[in-house]
């Protein structure tokens, strides 16, 4: 007998044991529909061919214009931990990594947390709309060409990177996260 704790239960669960091949074949139908009427970054990377520093190596952050009119400057990120989260209103797999994401920056931000998220909409006005119909209140920045070669998304939607206090790469995730994996985040605060 195979034994695996909650974390891997949960997780064979959310990729696929209890989802019908219906509503898979249907999230995979809609995201298609989605992309061909808002085209937007490559599902598996970015137009900038440039790569997200590999675990452990160091992330050179720089100043991000964020959707809010604000700006998120990389001396905010000094001796935190920092989020750095890409998505998309498109994406059904960011519909649900999204309010966890949320509720990670809600819990945390005044602890030691900094989060720094992307669009990668086609639109700008698509990204702030979902941003206001959500209620998502981290920081959101759109993905241009220029941001691209400064913060390049790793392959996969949504795309997740924790950098650690030291600015070194801790963790890269492709695909959706879970509660428990974002819960794990927040155990590195």
């Amino acid at each position: 007998m195979q034994h695996i704790n909650r974390r891997q239960a949960m997780g064979r669960i959310s990729t696929g044991a209890a989802l019908s091949s219906s509503l898979i074949t249907g999230l995979l139908s809609n995201t298609a529909q989605a992309q061909m009427q808002f085209p937007m970054m490559p599902f598996g990377g970015n137009r900038s061919g440039a790569e997200f520093p590999a675990v452990g190596q160091t992330v050179k952050l720089v100043d991000v214009p964020l959707l809010n009119g604000k700006t998120f400057t990389a001396s905010q990120a000094k001796d935190q931990i920092l989020v750095i989260y890409w998505w998309a209103s498109w994406c059904p797999f960011c519909a649900v990594q999204s309010p966890l994401m949320e509720k990670l920056w809600q819990a945390n931000r005044n602890k030691g947390l900094q989060m720094l998220t992307f669009s990668t909409d086609s639109r700008k006005e698509a990204a702030v709309g979902y941003l206001q119909k959500k209620g998502f209140t981290f920081p959101a920045a759109f993905m241009t060409t220029e941001m691209e070669t400064k913060y390049p998304k790793p392959r996969g939607l949504p795309s997740t990177a924790i950098i650690g206090r030291d600015g070194k790469v801790i963790k890269i995730e492709s695909g959706m996260m879970n509660e428990f994996d974002v819960e794990d985040i927040a155990k590195l605060i």
